[in-house]
């Protein structure tokens, strides 16, 4: 007993370096002291070790846009949309995992019944072998202490990973929300461009009307005619090329709400949405609500915990076991008093020699967490590229949306001097087609840039997380 309780306390002593190694923050990117599209000072060059914010209600963000359209559609993809059905089901998949893993470090309690029959040598009796039957129920218990914290471990492990899972879900409803935000605005700015162009192509329908008789009446010539047919197809095709690109963007939106494209459709409408205004002062520290970063966080600590477990599997394990139950050659005497049989047993194993497994166990689980940290780095990074991109596509729109406008106003003014100019003789067919080209081109840039503000105004809220509140 003696030497029993000193070889527990070995153990218990060497269980103590089965702790998993310390993480890197080197390897992890330096915090900015500024956006450089939006400055927010801070307080070190570090990263600031704050928990994870992606469980944090975030809200309808997209009702910043104001369009109750849009409410609708995001309400149907958050219960049909098949990437957020996949990733509930790889939850679900994790958390059974962790429930399994939690069970290892609980007793484990069994119950059998049998039947045997047979025979067995009868040398030196002078006869043949005997048959005999045997029967017996019993149950067992085994439970294995975790000395060495190797199941702890395990199930820390595990749970992280269900963490994990659970962001990554976060992360894909994000995204969805996203995407169906993003799909919609782009199909409302093509009913709007759609718009610009057809009613162009109604304006050149009327001046290719005039012209044409004024060629019958002999006041213009067939090349005056020529041109005019030639902008109001071009312009037509343009318009068709739209009307294509509309049917695409509502067909992926139908996707994206989990239904069918072939029965889903959006009725054209041209009114504008709100485009929300974007604070100023956007602090780093918001990056803890991107699901995406809190993933890749859990994961580096579930790597972290599994090489604590490989390195476990260099100490010795102690498991218990007790059985308990009858065992008689007749079936009526199976539970009598008399056939009653029990034992206990303590089994503490420790492999000597195993060609390098155990060694190549701690390797690999170490690589695998320098590769969650690679991971986590590359999160990090593309977290800030992502929110850097956003708001500096957005200044820089927001100065193009001011000089295009400028333009616009410029072309609509020298379209309407060619068509008095030209009414009057004072300048060709030419000079007004050229005018009229160039409004409908600066037109349709400025609605394009718009288009482009909001793409870019759902990417920075993707991009943080989900709003900036």
């Amino acid at each position: 007993m003696k030497m029993m309780m000193t070889t527990l306390l070995a153990v218990l002593v060497l269980a103590g370096c089965a702790t998993p190694p310390p993480l890197d923050r080197s390897a992890v990117p330096a915090t900015p002291e500024a956006y450089k599209a939006g400055p927010q000072t801070v307080a070190d060059g570090r990263w600031a070790v704050v928990p994870p914010a992606d469980a944090e209600p975030r809200g309808d963000w997209w009702a910043v846009f104001g369009d109750a359209e849009l409410d609708a559609l995001e309400r149907r993809a958050l219960a049909g949309n098949t990437d957020l059905q996949s990733a509930a089901a790889r939850l679900a998949q994790a958390r059974a995992l962790l429930r399994s893993s939690d069970a290892d470090r609980l007793p484990q309690l069994g119950v059998s019944a049998g039947a045997a029959r047979g025979t067995q040598s009868a040398l030196g009796l002078g006869s043949g072998p005997a048959a005999s039957s045997l029967y017996n129920a019993g149950a067992a218990l085994s439970w294995e202490l975790d000395l060495s914290g190797r199941l702890s471990l395990a199930s820390q492990a595990a749970s992280l990973d269900a963490q994990a899972r659970e962001a990554l879900l976060q992360s894909t409803r994000l995204m969805v929300q996203a995407e169906v935000a993003q799909t919609y605005l782009a199909l409302r700015f093509a009913d709007q461009e759609r718009r610009l162009v057809r009613d162009t192509v109604a304006a050149y329908r009327e001046t290719l009307a005039l012209t044409e008789r004024r060629f019958q009446a002999g006041d213009v010539a067939e090349l005056d005619l020529a041109r005019v047919q030639t902008e109001v197809a071009s312009t037509e095709a343009d318009a068709i090329a739209l009307d294509r690109r509309r049917a695409e963007l509502e067909n992926a939106l139908a996707v994206l709400l989990g239904e069918s494209a072939s029965s889903f459709k959006l009725a054209e409408r041209s009114e504008p949405v709100t485009l929300p205004a974007v604070p100023g002062g956007l602090p780093s520290a918001m990056l803890a609500r991107r699901p995406d970063v809190a993933a890749a966080q859990r994961s580096l600590l579930a790597a972290q915990a599994r090489v604590g477990v490989a390195q476990a599997a260099w100490f010795p394990s102690l498991t218990l076991t007790a059985n308990g139950g009858y065992a008689s050659p007749e079936l009526s005497d199976v539970f009598k008093w008399s056939a009653r049989a029990w034992s206990v047993d303590a089994l503490l194993s420790l492999p000597l020699f195993d060609g390098g497994r155990r060694q190549a166990g701690v390797d690999n689980a170490k690589a695998g967490l320098d590769l969650a940290m690679a991971g986590y780095r590359q999160q990090l990074l593309q977290a800030l590229r992502e929110v850097e991109d956003s708001l500096a596509g957005l200044q820089l729109l927001a100065r193009q949306s001011q000089v295009q406008e400028d333009a616009v106003r410029s072309a609509t003014r020298a379209t309407a001097l060619s068509d008095a100019r030209y009414r009057n003789g004072f300048i060709s067919q030419l000079d007004l087609l050229d005018a009229r080209r160039s409004e409908l081109r600066n037109r349709r840039s400025a609605l394009q840039v718009q288009a482009a503000q909001y793409q870019f105004t759902v990417g920075l809220i993707r991009a943080l997380g989900g709003g900036w509140a």
